[in-house]
């Protein structure tokens, strides 16, 4: 075994795309599916995170089919009703094939391309459970990477009632990662103003002309 196959065995990283909303602030609409430049927004989120993994997964609890096409695995919340993010990282934890879990909104199509690797060397520098993106004094607790073995523990969190995701890092080793350089990288898309904006920055798709 090459020294850097034991590596990857070690730090390999499953990368998961959060779509399991119910978008109530965009009009209920799915937001990971509303077109941005000619693509939906979650195409978009994928393609920047994809180069930095090396597996994709999608939590999504409506349109399944829709998110398949992207051609990555889809799966829905394990805890019933809307849970919030928590939810989907546990079921993505649960299904990751890859030691190490990043997660990124369907609603953030400026993501940084370089947040992977700047959240795995401060997760492994510090031996921590959990690193989580920083901007400022704003952590952006749903750009995160973690440890695939947290899914029992988070399993436990959630059948306990708990919901929020600053009383389960509590009880975990995190790391916080500035961002600073990067603050417009985090910004999401929570309306129609929001999202016209986000078109007038990115290139139409191919074959698209407004």
């Amino acid at each position: 075994m090459k020294a850097n196959d034991t590596m990857t065995s070690e730090s390999g990283i499953t990368g998961v795309l959060l779509a399991g909303g119910q978008g109530s602030r965009m009009g209920g609409v799915d937001k990971g599916l509303v077109e941005l430049a000619g693509r939906p927004m979650a195409a978009h989120v994928l393609a920047r995170l994809a180069p930095q993994v090396d597996e994709l997964i999608i939590n999504a609890n409506q349109n399944a089919e829709a998110y398949a096409a992207f051609g990555h695995p889809v799966f829905g919340d394990d805890i019933p009703g809307y849970a919030g993010p928590l939810a989907g990282l546990h079921a993505a934890l649960a299904r990751a094939r890859q030691p190490l879990v990043a997660t990124a909104p369907c609603d953030s199509p400026f993501l940084p391309t370089d947040l992977v690797a700047r959240l795995k060397a401060a997760l492994l520098g510090h031996g921590a459970d959990l690193a989580v993106a920083k901007t400022f004094d704003q952590a952006h607790p749903v750009f995160c990477l973690c440890r695939r073995d947290l899914a029992d523990h988070l399993l436990a969190f959630l059948e306990g009632g708990g919901r929020k995701i600053d009383r389960w890092y509590g009880s975990l080793k995190v790391v916080e990662v500035a961002f600073d350089d990067e603050e417009a990288a985090f910004r999401n898309i929570n309306t129609r103003d929001e999202l016209a904006e986000a078109a007038r920055e990115l290139p139409a798709a191919p074959g698209h002309h407004g």
